[in-house]
């Protein structure tokens, strides 16, 4: 399958940074409460594998608070929720999280934390070798939502975010942000991919990020059964860790496999009080025979000298799959 990526200008990059070098965002409202790093250098990979011309990379990234120059909420900067950039404020951002989206040489990005149209319109102008993107827009003020970049065309898409989920001891809830299901065509064979943003630990609901688990588990599974043939994929911030209830809830019966499992206690993506949790995740689901995962392809991605990617504080988490059986 022919792969073109398009590298982006360090020059670019560099008189960007000049012209902003004070960006700092006034809150922080990231899954644990840690901030976002703030410097200003291009996003070094480590060794990554080359894929095979039948692979498809796959990455999550949170890209934190990418906000847009609208104050939707009326309150912002000063420590509220929502920040307000200048023009130059925002093509700074735009430049460096573009930058880090590029640096991680994949075919399908999954997104988190991206506020709106603008937003994503922003990353793909600094993106050509995207010919798919797609946001998952909550329809709140100031709703930081997920997304979806694919260099693979795009089939359909399909949001669960409004549909109602069980919860574990009785009621119903919803997925905090949406639920993407994109389906795309990887050379004649279909790729599913489900993008996830769980419930923060920030005023914790445990019992809701359980219920979205579970509800997730159902969709891949149902994708899964739908189309037997397909490979299935599921990414994002789930804000929680391994062996936990909502983890284990996506693990259930050995339907799935978590790829950074095979980095042992370097598959960690985020940074809270001193200690590293990893709390984004890659899962292939094992249910169809659509394809299977690269062993030894699991990288997560940080900064040098820093715990996150591309300037936020969540690490990158990235992957190679083989389509095919």
């Amino acid at each position: 399958m022919p792969r073109a990526r398009l590298r982006l200008s360090v020059l670019a990059l560099a008189a960007t940074s000049l012209a902003c070098p004070a960006l700092v965002p006034d809150q922080d409202t990231s899954s644990d409460g840690g901030g976002a790093d703030t410097s200003t250098s291009e996003p070094t990979p480590p060794d990554l594998p080359p894929p095979g011309p039948e692979d498809i990379v796959v990455a999550t990234f949170n890209v934190h608070l990418f906000f847009d120059m609208v104050c939707d909420s009326g309150q912002c900067g000063g420590g509220a929720f929502e920040e307000v950039y200048s023009q130059a404020e925002f093509d700074y951002r735009a430049e460096k999280i573009a930058a880090a989206i590029d640096a991680l040489q994949a075919d399908v990005v999954l997104l988190q934390e991206v506020e709106s149209q603008a937003c994503l319109d922003a990353l793909t102008k600094r993106l050509p070798q995207f010919q798919t993107a797609y946001l998952g827009e909550t329809g709140f003020v100031s709703s930081i939502d997920t997304a979806i970049l694919s260099s693979l065309p795009l089939i359909e898409i399909r949001s669960h975010g409004k549909a109602p989920i069980p919860l574990p001891d009785g009621g119903s809830t919803h997925f905090a942000r949406d639920y993407l299901e994109a389906h795309l065509d990887a050379g004649g064979r279909r790729l599913i991919a489900f993008v996830a943003h769980f419930k923060s630990k920030n005023d914790d609901d445990p019992e809701r990020r359980l219920a979205e688990a579970t509800a997730a588990r159902d969709l891949i599974d149902l994708a899964a059964d739908n189309y037997p043939d397909a490979l299935v994929l599921m990414g994002g911030d789930l804000n929680d860790v391994p062996e936990s209830e909502p983890l284990e809830a996506i693990e259930a019966g050995g339907g799935t496999v978590r790829v950074a499992a095979e980095l042992g206690d370097d598959d960690w993506t985020y940074v809270y009080d001193g200690d590293t949790r990893a709390l984004d995740h890659l899962y292939l689901s094992t249910r169809s025979g659509g394809g299977s995962f690269v062993k030894g392809t699991a990288r997560v991605l940080r900064d040098a000298g820093a715990d996150g990617w591309g300037g936020s504080d969540h690490a990158a988490v990235r992957g190679t799959f083989r389509v095919g059986g």
